[in-house]
This record gives structure tokens, C-alpha cells and sequence, in this order.
């Protein structure tokens, strides 16, 4: 494969030829037609116009047919070399599925947009276009057949993979380096069709997001007709992101809704631990717990199973550690998802460590885009409410996950250390508000501290009186 510094230094007009003109005394007689001779040019291939001494047109010479072919031929294959496409020369438009390839009717519906905008972007490349989606929807695809319908056309785009760019850009520093590095940053932010595929998966470092801000700073300003793929606008730098999603420049194109794994935890138990907190090995006798103390674990038992069936508004579970709230609320997620269905757990002071840790540079998801998934999730199971650091941060992060839920009337399962006077007033208020949340106090003793002979364990039949 040739270097970016043959690439780059290769001249786009056609070369010089040689060939004979029938005038210079260096011509080597042609002796016999060979049997491919074109038979106008007679193999020479010029043709000089037949008018009388005196018309504009006498003397000169122009190209015959067969020698506008071959630089024709030899133009298109610069212009492929130029483009950098390398074996991606192959994606085109022809070689799309139009709908895609998910089984998603939606994600079909939203492929066939983004490749009608595509083709149209392809004809006449007016602004930016930013094609989103998960790794395997057919970004690269789309953006390769756009550059080469424009070599097809006879159009120079440039295509490049980001983190390629940017070991390019850091090579140039290098004594042995074939090409300067300006020459090559000149050439990227100057080229009348940039394709940059995959930003977002180079590795960031105050250097990198520099050189591209400063690439896409340029063409922004210009206006120069540009093609980004990325896999989510969230996770990049927010002075990228922010020339990405200018509605005055850029068009957006999200090909898939990435599909988001049907289990998804912060801190507390894993898909592994989950396994064996089902309601069958739920005890409802408890530990030594006194009559009051079994009734409250079958009304919960009850309750929980009732939400896991049909998980509507909030079922909050009150009780000292151990009782057993966390098992019902593991049961509850256990349920959902041997029915396919999506769940988030998360154990609240663990889930604030995470948000805080996504302010880290070295963070490698936002804080927009778990915050945005705790928040939305179909059904959240907040363990341990009430044992987080108290600090004005952490209740403001909880007031807005909560009340955000409350509002949309999302299903929440939420377990409290203890019992509702700790909480907050703002966040107590709506975990008791009748209309939403069902509020459950388990009064048996922790399970973990006590000891009594093993029995069976049978759960209590299970209740169909409404709520």
C-alpha cells in the first residue's frame, strides 16, 4: 500500500505524454498497423484538424478518441488513490441493503432516510453530514459510497479514519517522516470533500481533540462540504459535538437506535448473583421473626410478585438491612428478564460514585448519557436509598432522577435502609404519595445475624386482590 505522503503529493492533473505527433524528427516510423491500431489516430494518438493555412484550427492538435480514454482511465485511478478509499472502493450505493440490516421495522424505517439523504448528499455535497448509529449499522458503508459516487464524478473527496489521521499527524514529527506535517493538516482541512470515519474512537488526548477541533474549527467556518461517522455525539469533546449538531451546517443522520443489554447495573449484584434471588428462594418466615414480622415478609412477597408481573408506578420497600428487601427487589428484576424485558439496578451510593466518575477526563462514557439511562430505563430498581453520603450534590442528583420518574410515571423499585424519616423531603414526599407508590415495610430481623434450623422453604400462595 502506498504512504499518505505518495498520496497526498500526488498531482491530480493528468501527465504529460510523450506520445508520437507525427512532427518530431525522434518519431520511429510506423512500419505496419499492429492489429489493435486505433484506426483514426493510426496509433499515435493525435489528431490534427483537416482546414486550409489561415483558419484558427490549423496546426493544432487535440487528443484522439482512444488517448481521451486512456487519461481518462488514468485520471480515475489518481483520483481513486487520492481519495485513500483503498479496498473500500467496493462500498457503493448498489451494495446497500435499503433498508438495512436490523430486524428492527423502526431502525429499517430510519436506514432508508439516512441513505436517501445519503445519495442526495453524493450529488451535490452542500454542508455536513453526520451519520450516527452502533458499530455495525452500515456507517462506514454509507459514507465510503458517497465518496466514491464523487470519485465516480470525477470529484477528489479524501476519506479517513480518525485514529489513522491522527497517527498520521503525529508521525510527521518524525526525522524520517516522508511528508510534512503540514503539509498533510493543510491538506485535510483544505480538501474540497473530507470524510472522517469512526471520530469518537481515537484515543483522547488534550493533543487529538486539539488537531481535530482545529481541523473541523476550519471547515466549519468555510463551510466546506465534510462526512463524519460517529457512534454516539454524547461521548465526544463539547466543542466537537457542538460543531456536529449546529442544525445551520450539519445534517444528522442516526441509522440505529443503539440497543441498550437488557441487564444493566451499578454496584450490587451482577447477572451471575442475580441468578438465585428468585421468588421461590425467598423465605417468608424470616429468621426468629415474630408473627407481625412473617405477615409483613408474605405481603411482600405478595406485592413484589404482583409488580413483577405487570411492573406499574413504584413499590418501595421499607425494613433494616438484612431483611430482606434486596432479594425481592432481585426476584422482581430476575421476572422481567426471563421475559426479555430491560432493567437498570443500581445500589444508590455506588451509582453516585459513577456519575461523579464520569467527569474524569479518563471517563470513557458522560455523565448526560448515564444520567439520561438511569433516568429513562423501563423499569429502575434503586437499592439502598438513604445510605449515600448526604451531601447537597447527591441529593439534587436523586431529586432529579426521581422526580423525573415520578412525572413520567415510570416503573421503580426502590429499597430504603431503614424508614422514611432519614429521607429527604422533597424525595420522602413522592415515595409516599398513594397515588403512585405502594409503600411496604418489612419488620422481620436481618436474616444474616440469626440462625435456626434448616426447613423447607414454601412461599405463601400468592394473593389476586387488586391494589
Amino acid at each position: 500500500m502506498e504512504s499518505i505522503g505518495d498520496i497526498l503529493r500526488r498531482s491530480l492533473t493528468p501527465k504529460s505524454t510523450t506520445e508520437d505527433t507525427g512532427t518530431s524528427s525522434k518519431d520511429k516510423p510506423i512500419l505496419e498497423a499492429e492489429e489493435n491500431e486505433c484506426p483514426l489516430c493510426k496509433g499515435r494518438g493525435w489528431l490534427r484538424f483537416d482546414v486550409p493555412f489561415g483558419h484558427p484550427d490549423f496546426g493544432r492538435l487535440v487528443p484522439c478518441q482512444c488517448t481521451e480514454k486512456e487519461f481518462e482511465q488514468e485520471h480515475l485511478a489518481r483520483l481513486e488513490r487520492y481519495s485513500n478509499l483503498g479496498p473500500l472502493t467496493r462500498l457503493t450505493f448498489d451494495k446497500l441493503l435499503p433498508r438495512g440490516r436490523s430486524s428492527d421495522p423502526q431502525n429499517q424505517e430510519r436506514f432508508a432516510h439516512c441513505l436517501e439523504v445519503a445519495r442526495n448528499f453524493a450529488q451535490e455535497p452542500m454542508g455536513w453530514l453526520v451519520l450516527s448509529g452502533p458499530s455495525g449499522c452500515g456507517k462506514t458503508h454509507l459514507a465510503a459510497a458517497i465518496a466514491n459516487h464523487r470519485v465516480q464524478e470525477r470529484h477528489p473527496p479524501f476519506f479517513m479514519p480518525v485514529p489513522d489521521l491522527l497517527d498520521h499527524l503525529r508521525s510527521t514529527f518524525s526525522p524520517n517522516s516522508d511528508v510534512a506535517y503540514d503539509e498533510l493538516f493543510e491538506r485535510v482541512r483544505n480538501t474540497p470533500l473530507l470524510v472522517l470515519d469512526d471520530l469518537g474512537s481515537h484515543s483522547s488526548t488534550p493533543w487529538a481533540e486539539e488537531k481535530l477541533f482545529q481541523i473541523l474549527n476550519h471547515r466549519f467556518n468555510a463551510e466546506l462540504p465534510t462526512v463524519v461517522t460517529i457512534t454516539n455525539l454524547e461521548e465526544l469533546d463539547d466543542r466537537l459535538a457542538a460543531k456536529l449538531s449546529d442544525p445551520v451546517i450539519a445534517q444528522q443522520c442516526e441509522l440505529e437506535k443503539p440497543q441498550l443489554p437488557l441487564f444493566q447495573q451499578v454496584g450490587g449484584l451482577s447477572l451471575q448473583s442475580l441468578a438465585d434471588k428468585t421468588f421461590e428462594t425467598f423465605d417468608t418466615r424470616g429468621m426468629n421473626a415474630d408473627e407481625k414480622g412473617r405477615e409483613s415478609l408474605q405481603t411482600a412477597w405478595r406485592e413484589a410478585r404482583q409488580f413483577a408481573e405487570s411492573p406499574e408506578n413504584w413499590l418501595v420497600f421499607l425494613g433494616v438491612h438484612g431483611c430482606g428487601k434486596t432479594h425481592l427487589a432481585a426476584a422482581i428484576a430476575n421476572h422481567q428478564l426471563r421475559s426479555g424485558r430491560p432493567v437498570f439496578f443500581a445500589v444508590v451510593p455506588d451509582l453516585l460514585d459513577h456519575l461523579r466518575s464520569t467527569y474524569s477526563p479518563e471517563s470513557k462514557v458522560t455523565y448526560d448519557r448515564v444520567f439520561e439511562e438511569v433516568k429513562t430505563s423501563p423499569l429502575l430498581i434503586l437499592d439502598d436509598l438513604g445510605t449515600e453520603s448526604s451531601t447537597p450534590w447527591a441529593q439534587e442528583k436523586l431529586y432529579q432522577t426521581l422526580n423525573y420518574r415520578y412525572n413520567s410515571r415510570l416503573a421503580t423499585v426502590i429499597t430504603v435502609a431503614g424508614f422514611l424519616e432519614g429521607i429527604e423531603g422533597r424525595l420522602s414526599s413522592r415515595l409516599q404519595d398513594p397515588k403512585l407508590s405502594n409503600v411496604i415495610t418489612i419488620f422481620a430481623p436481618d436474616y444474616r445475624s440469626q440462625t435456626r434450623p434448616p426447613e423447607n422453604l414454601r412461599p405463601p400462595r400468592q394473593s389476586h386482590r387488586s391494589r
